[in-house]
């Protein structure tokens, strides 16, 4: 039986994490796993706590929050399993998960990484994902496969190669990752597994969904606030995303259509909804790329616990 690390990462967040343990020792079945959470620099420390009431999990603290990427690498560097699946302290279990993904990645030696389906946990039944188109990288667009929709197990027949895995749920192999490398943390928020499933494929293997395997996410159905930290993110890593992965010649196409169609558009959208605090940060998410590099640390907006 292959050994398999759990990485979560918890922010602010304790009963939520709390509930994902909870769910990892009463519904998984599968008996060798190592179980480690990073606490990404919350307001308060529940380390302390959490090692006097959970033996049999590993648990880090960052002093500092390093974001999605970073807090799931500082977990990934302490892991010791054959496999590693990261997912979000949101999320619950269902009985035969990890099993199912383990089995699968074993008769395949081609996959590097593969997500369960996800069905949303306040609605269950409810897509959330079942694999990802390919991205336009002219236009930097993609979706995500069946969303919203009932699961009357339409999309069961795409378990296979997928556009992306889904960042809330993510198996991979060690041989995959000691070759591709962890996550790029300069993205901080969004955009950074999709460019860690690209240095996937680039390292010779395949990006897979099993629609055989289930977990429940808590994120909302609803699109939820906007913020000036997720207006920021979302936009300074489009861009990056395609400037990291695309060819030149198409990194100049999707420059234009940004600048065409994407910035007007936002500004238009900005007035309109009496969002002007919005304008600044996303002109501030543009001009980024003109004064830093693609790889640079440089995260360009201040962050605060």
């Amino acid at each position: 039986m292959k050994s398999v690390s759990i990485v979560t990462v918890n922010f602010n967040q304790p009963q939520v994490t709390e509930d994902l343990l909870k769910s990892l020792d009463e519904v998984n079945t599968y008996p060798d796993l190592e179980i480690i959470v990073v606490d990404n620099g919350s307001k308060v420390n529940p380390v302390p706590e959490w090692q006097r009431r959970y033996k049999d999990v590993k648990f880090i603290r960052s002093e500092l929050n390093t974001g999605f990427a970073g807090g799931n690498n500082i977990g990934i560097r302490e892991a010791s399993g054959e496999y590693l699946f990261l997912i979000n302290n949101d999320t619950e279990v269902t009985a035969e998960l990890i099993g199912t993904l383990v089995q699968t990645m074993e008769a395949n030696p081609k996959i590097g990484i593969i997500s369960p389906k996800i069905h949303y946990f306040d609605h269950p039944g409810m897509l959330q994902y079942t694999g990802y188109t390919p991205m336009n990288y002219y236009t930097a667009r993609n979706a995500s496969i069946g969303q919203f929709e009932e699961d009357k197990g339409q999309y069961d027949a795409l378990s296979g190669v997928t556009g992306y895995a889904h960042g809330a749920a993510m198996m991979i192999k060690r041989e995959a990752l000691e070759k591709a490398g962890g996550m790029a943390e300069n993205y901080f928020l969004y955009y950074e597994e999709l460019d860690w499933c690209e240095r996937i494929r680039k390292a010779g293997y395949e990006v897979h969904v099993d629609l055989s395997a289930l977990i429940y996410h808590k994120e909302s159905v609803s699109v939820g606030k906007r913020t000036a930290l997720k207006e920021y993110f979302m936009n300074r890593n489009r861009i990056l995303f395609i400037r990291k992965n695309a060819s030149g010649l198409t990194f100049f196409i999707f420059c234009c259509y940004f600048f065409a169609a994407v910035v007007p558009r936002n500004l238009i959208h900005y007035v309109r909804n009496n969002e002007f605090s919005f304008v600044p940060v996303f002109l501030k998410a543009i001009t980024w790329h003109f004064t830093n590099k693609a790889d640079s640390n440089n995260l360009g907006f201040p962050l605060t616990r």
